[in-house]
């Protein structure tokens, strides 16, 4: 299973291009904090690319700035390419949701409006009254 979770800070802006079919993809960078110090006692920190596509890709680029924390999920990808007789490996987070975990308007922006741009509130089933438990005995149980 190919599958990865990253909480980070964007190092740049997020960059948006669209292939020759018309796909957007937007790419950018996230600095990840490991949770141990090295001997000099500096926080060490990891760097991952990340690449997002369509709408959600569209999304990161025009609502996410360098600065700003996001939650990634997505899927590592290795790739190589040649340049200058040199071949090359990168690694990269293929995202499948990105969430943004700084509000905007916290940098100063007040335009930002999250009920717009976080999950449908969920109505939950109310809570039972505690005398409507009924106990069940071992054959009851279908194990």
């Amino acid at each position: 299973m190919n599958k990865v979770f990253l909480i980070g800070n964007l190092t740049r802006d997020p960059e948006l291009r669209t292939t020759a079919s018309s796909k957007s993809v937007c790419s950018f960078s996230i600095a990840v904090n490991r949770a141990f110090s090295n001997q000099q006692g500096e926080k060490v920190t990891d760097f991952f690319n990340i690449i997002v596509w369509g709408k959600l890709g569209e999304n990161c680029a025009k609502y996410l700035s360098k600065g700003r924390k996001v939650a990634v999920m997505g899927e590592i990808q290795n790739r190589s390419y040649e340049k200058d007789g040199v071949k090359r490996t990168v690694t990269e987070i293929i995202a499948s949701d990105v969430e943004f975990l700084t509000a905007r308007d916290s940098q100063g922006d007040s335009s930002y409006n999250q009920r717009e741009y976080s999950a449908p509130a969920r109505k939950m089933a109310p809570m039972p009254e505690e005398d409507s438990f009924t106990e069940l005995s071992d054959e009851d149980l279908p194990f």
